[in-house]
């Protein structure tokens, strides 16, 4: 405990678990809803409070969950408007607690909402983070080994945690921050705030001493909510705390635009973009799924990519994404307004290649257009053209094209007028360019015009952490598109998707999970279900039958001891959070309570 820490008085301790009592930082007498008013009912309260958040309270003003604004519109958006908020109250974010419990008992705690309840059970108040963030605030600020205190709060917390001096000169840094930024703490640790974190306004909270409460920020082009503090003592603010209580709102945007898109009908269409358009503009980072260490640096490399016009080069085998980070990277930059062009350049006849790149004047050739026709340059003036499978392009186009990036001016074909381009490329590749350059397939001097920043991406094998996620993501999204029940898939069929060597990465992922969900007819994927080459490769692998079977003995043997190690890793690496283990292990959460009580590690 925090508290072991601290070599004080006794009349010190007093004070502070007096003043750390739940009891002194929570809401009291908050306003709450019945369980059986409508989510429609519980939307109005919402707006004309302006809050975020209702607990909801049954007979005798008993607490049993909390409904959110972020509830309310998936609720909307499946037309459940008129339904009880019993329906759909929150109880996994959601704790009960009392007035005599300590904000040490609850500040490392996933869940964000905490009910207050008095000797009859009745609510007699709320709590949230915002809460607990202002009495750790004090506890800081009042007690005398300040730093030894901080450390201990800083390395327990879930989200980015940044605390600055009064001088705005970072003091303290926490892991959280530190892996999302990739600054690491003994450089961020001393250097002003705004050398450290992107678009930061705490230095202006220590000028002003005016708190800032679930402001939008953009770090390294991604939306953040975050919190901002003012530390006081002795009447004057001596430093603020920074703090990231939600990291990637895109999602809660596209939910907020599916709403509208179902609930306002007959809006102008011949105003809206083509679907391929919008689909492009809506593709970001954040939407590529992935928990490993690999893909978080990747994203982290493409964001400090995406602010400058440097020409990108995306690495990777077939199949792992490469589009999805170059339209991210497009979606960061300050050409994001401009169009995204693509072209497979493994796709285009070589006769035809620089017409397609370049387009091509009015009687350029025997059946060209009146008017000519403009080339994927010029379709990309002020945007992004990305260039997939560039090593692909013929010899004489990649000469061409290397002139084109020299000169930053293009012509058509069979045209005189010059075009000057305003265009950032991307180009990707599935095969080795630098062995190419030595081989004579593809031009040394092109290699480093489009080589100035290589962005490599690891193929799925490499990176098996972001396959669980990845499973559950595509299981939703493809039984969503066919209308069709969520399938769940079991622990051994999910361990068979990890250990699988995956040729085609995450393409074919979600091609093989397409086909299970087409084909099973039950709600749950077993491992008999999964394809022949996936459960017997590690055999096939193995070779002589005296060892095929062998192996099969060991997976019948050790197999509930696997599982059951892998739900403990599973739950240590979400500390505890049900919810966010069952989706990284791909599996329903009351399927999960089912497992923790069969191997005991309730």
């Amino acid at each position: 405990m925090i508290q072991d820490l601290i070599q004080s008085s006794d009349e010190m301790l007093e004070k502070e678990e007096e003043m750390l009592k739940i009891e002194t930082w929570m809401i009291t007498n908050p306003t709450s809803i019945q369980i059986d008013k409508t989510l429609k009912e519980a939307a109005q309260m919402l707006d004309r409070l302006d809050i975020d958040y209702l607990p909801v309270v049954g007979e005798g003003m008993k607490p049993v969950g909390v409904i959110t604004a972020n509830i309310l519109i998936n609720s909307f958006l499946h037309g459940n408007e008129e339904k009880s908020v019993l329906t759909s109250i929150s109880e996994e974010n959601f704790f009960i607690v009392r007035t005599s419990d300590s904000l040490l008992d609850i500040y490392t705690s996933p869940i964000n909402f905490f009910a207050v309840i008095d000797d009859q059970n009745r609510l007699v108040g709320f709590i949230s983070k915002n809460e607990i963030l202002e009495g750790l605030s004090w506890y800081v600020k009042e007690l005398e080994h300040t730093a030894e205190i901080l450390n201990v709060i800083l390395d327990s917390a879930y989200e980015g945690v940044a605390v600055v001096d009064k001088k705005g000169i970072v003091r303290e840094f926490n892991e959280a921050y530190s892996r999302f930024t990739g600054i690491d703490k003994k450089v961020a640790v001393g250097s002003h705030v705004q050398e450290v974190i992107d678009n930061t306004n705490l230095n202006n909270t220590v000028n002003t001493g005016l708190p800032e409460r679930g402001v939008v920020q953009y770090i390294q082009g991604q939306a953040m909510v975050v919190h901002r503090i003012p530390i006081w003592k002795n009447d004057k603010v001596i430093g603020a705390i920074g703090m990231v209580i939600f990291e990637g709102v895109t999602e809660l945007y596209r939910i907020y635009e599916r709403f509208q898109e179902n609930t306002i009908p007959n809006k102008q269409e011949q105003q809206s973009p083509p679907k391929k358009e919008r689909e492009s503009r809506k593709m970001t980072l954040d939407q590529i799924i992935g928990a490993s260490e690999s893909t978080s640096t990747t994203k982290r490399l493409a964001r400090k990519i995406a602010k400058t016009k440097a020409t990108v080069l995306i690495t990777g085998e077939s199949g792992t994404g490469k589009e999805m980070y170059a339209r991210g990277i497009h979606h960061l930059s300050e050409l994001s307004s401009g169009p995204f062009i693509s072209i497979n350049c493994g796709a285009i006849p070589e006769n035809l290649f620089e017409s397609e790149l370049f387009g091509y004047a009015e009687g350029a050739f025997t059946g060209a257009k009146k008017g000519g026709k403009p080339g994927k340059f010029e379709l990309a003036q002020n945007g992004t053209l990305f260039l997939d499978e560039i090593a692909e392009m013929p010899l004489i186009m990649q000469t061409k094209l290397l002139r084109v990036l020299q000169e930053k001016e293009f012509e058509r074909v069979g045209g005189i007028e010059k075009y000057e381009i305003n265009t950032r490329i991307i180009a990707a590749t599935n095969r080795n360019l630098k062995e190419m350059v030595e081989t004579g397939g593809f031009r040394e001097d092109l290699f480093y015009r489009i080589n100035v920043i290589e962005l490599p991406i690891l193929p799925l094998r490499e990176r098996t952490e972001d396959i669980p996620p990845l499973v559950s993501n595509y299981l939703y999204s493809i039984c969503t598109e066919y209308q069709i029940p969520v399938k769940s898939i079991t622990s051994e069929a999910m361990s068979k998707f990890v250990r699988y060597h995956w040729y085609g990465n995450i393409r074919e992922l979600m091609n093989t999970i397409e086909k299970l969900v087409v084909l099973v007819d039950g709600d749950t994927i077993e491992i008999h279900h999964l394809p022949k080459v996936m459960i017997d490769e590690e055999i096939i692998e193995k070779g002589p039958h005296d060892e095929q079977t062998t192996l099969i003995k060991q997976e019948k043997s050790i197999g509930d001891e696997r599982e059951k190690e892998l739900i403990k890793r599973i739950l240590k690496k979400t500390e505890g959070n049900k919810s966010k283990a069952a989706e990284k292990l791909g599996i329903h959460r009351t399927t999960l309570y089912q497992k923790l009580k069969r191997f005991k590690l309730q």
